[in-house]
């Protein structure tokens, strides 16, 4: 799917096929939308976005030090978002290498997977502490 993204005097066409088509390659992986924007979802929970898919950009969610390793990695396909979202999202240009952008989501899917994990846990611990009382 190509993207438009409108100046005065030029449009540009982004393809951002192969980032959606990566995504949702991802097991149990579903496309939903955030603000207007493209996002893609496990168990609900947002691993990566297309909010600047306009730009050729992708959003990932990754931690401190997954972003920090992929900015130093590969600077010129990763930089950090804008707002919010820069303090643990990441851009990456949608026109990197395939098997840059399927680690790059891959990574994102693993992290948001491993949070629900811990969460759930702590879910189960506090529900047993909560029958012993």
């Amino acid at each position: 799917m190509k993207i438009r993204a409108g100046a005065e005097s030029e449009e540009v066409l982004h393809d951002v096929s192969a980032y959606r088509r990566l995504a949702l390659a991802m097991p149990g992986a579903v496309e939903s939308s955030h603000m207007g924007a493209p996002d893609f979802r496990i168990n609900g929970k947002i691993f990566a976005t297309l909010a600047y898919g306009q730009k050729g950009l992708g959003t990932l969610k990754l931690s401190v030090e997954q972003q920090a390793m992929f900015l130093a990695e590969a600077p010129e396909y990763f930089s950090a978002a804008p707002g919010g979202w820069g303090r643990r999202g990441t851009l990456v240009r949608a026109d990197a290498p395939e098997s840059v952008l399927a680690g790059a989501l891959s990574t994102a899917f693993h992290t948001v997977l491993a949070e629900q994990a811990v969460k759930k846990s702590v879910g189960k611990k506090r529900v047993a502490a909560g029958k012993k009382a």
